[in-house]
């Protein structure tokens, strides 16, 4: 029976940590366990201090139920959000806390040789400068772009020609359990345990980014693929524009609507003689983080040509949208990750491109919202991961501690 015992505990832990807070009764149904043996575990829970109580629900006309939720403190993750041209990390509590601050690292993975030693020692660092104990961290999720097989920890776009797989990398320099997923495929996740998919059946969540990737929650589940491949929306072949895209093909949605692009193209424009605050030499020698971000002032500021190209690019995402919509037909669409700061930009000419490409019958009922969440959803999503792998996650961690 202890072992049962246990085993509901991590259910229970689980549960609330995705649901923030539960009554006795609601605990009950998830575990589907009487109430007389959830009330005893709960009990035990609250004495070892991994569960706190936290009052009462409102009333809805008889007694109250007493609430429960799970001590902040009682455990951590490591989150680890990767794109193309920086890498943020953070320690996070069971409230998805930051302990400490986020740390950024500008570092292109794609031509830096030295990029994963780089990301295992600033992770080391980030946990150091935490104060958190490496024994009270369950686990570490990884996100960034590429063809991930999480199963396996290999990220066949990133960091594939090494002896061991990524997340044995990892695990190995850090000595705690990794995940690796797909970026968007996180953001996603986000977005459907703590963001705005919540309580939406069937929602497609962009990643604006330096991509345009996309995280699909169909029947309240994330959609991953055969192989867990699903979301290339970056890649589909919308335009005979001659542009080579990251993938090796021409033409990608990713040419014409992504961050990149846009920046590219106010480059082009400036250099035609086109007027605005913005000035060539300096987004020439900016990062790719630090050109988005003046861009994003300027069009905040009501930059005409900055709001013009950003523009264009939520047009063109919205007819990305639009093939969405005729093959799913989501209730929602969330605009996340990166480039959400500019939803409210983007969010009228993709309007404006549904209404000229989709079946109006079809686009009625489908709302395209920015999500709240924002740059942050990458980070909580690798916290989540962690937390849906979570027995499986303390088996590896008793595994790498018995190897030390």
């Amino acid at each position: 029976m202890a072992g049962k015992t246990q085993l509901y505990k991590k259910k229970i832990v689980n549960h609330l940590y995705f649901s923030k807070m539960l009554s006795c009764a609601e605990i009950s149904e998830k575990i589907e366990k009487s109430l007389s043996l959830t009330t005893k575990i709960l009990n035990e829970l609250v004495v070892e201090g991994q569960v706190v109580e936290t009052g009462h629900a409102p009333s809805s006309g008889g007694r109250r139920p007493q609430m429960y939720s799970l001590k902040p403190d009682v455990m951590f993750t490591v989150s680890v959000a990767i794109d193309q041209y920086v890498t943020r990390m953070a320690v996070m509590d069971m409230e998805n806390t930051h302990m400490g601050e986020v740390e950024n690292v500008e570092l292109n993975i794609a031509n830096d040789p030295g990029a994963l030693d780089i990301i295992a020692g600033s992770i080391n660092r980030v946990i150091d400068k935490s104060g958190v104990a490496k024994g009270k961290i369950v686990g570490m999720g990884v996100s960034m772009p590429g063809f991930i097989d999480a199963e396996q920890g290999v990220n066949y776009s990133f960091f594939a020609n090494r002896k061991s797989t990524l997340a044995a990398f990892l695990e190995n320099r850090t000595g705690i359990p990794v995940f690796i997923e797909n970026d968007s495929s996180l953001i996603a996740l986000a977005e459907l345990r703590f963001g705005a998919a919540r309580h939406t059946k069937n929602v497609m969540v962009i990643n604006v980014g330096w991509g345009i990737g996309l995280g699909m929650i169909l029947n309240n589940s994330l959609f991953r693929g055969d192989d867990g491949f699903a979301g290339e929306f970056s890649h589909i072949p919308l335009f005979q524009n001659g542009k080579l895209c990251s993938c090796g093909k021409s033409g990608c949605l990713e040419t014409e609507a992504s961050l990149i692009a846009v920046k590219d193209k106010i480059v082009e424009g400036l250099h035609s003689g086109r007027i605005s605050v913005l000035k060539k030499a300096e987004l020439e020698k900016l990062s790719p983080q630090g050109a988005v971000a003046i861009i994003g002032e300027a069009a905040g500021n009501g930059d005409r040509l900055a709001v013009e190209l950003l523009s264009e690019a939520g047009y063109h995402i919205g007819r990305g949208i639009a093939i969405l919509i005729h093959l799913l037909n989501p209730g929602l669409v969330v605009l996340s990750g990166r480039g959400a700061v500019f939803g409210k930009i983007l969010q009228a000419p993709i309007q404006q491109a549904l209404n000229e490409h989709c079946i109006p019958k079809l686009a009625a009922n489908t709302n395209i919202i920015t999500s709240a969440l924002g740059e942050e959803a990458q980070l909580i999503g690798g916290a989540a991961l962690v937390m849906e792998k979570y027995e499986l996650g303390l088996t590896r961690k008793i595994k790498i501690q018995e190897a030390a």
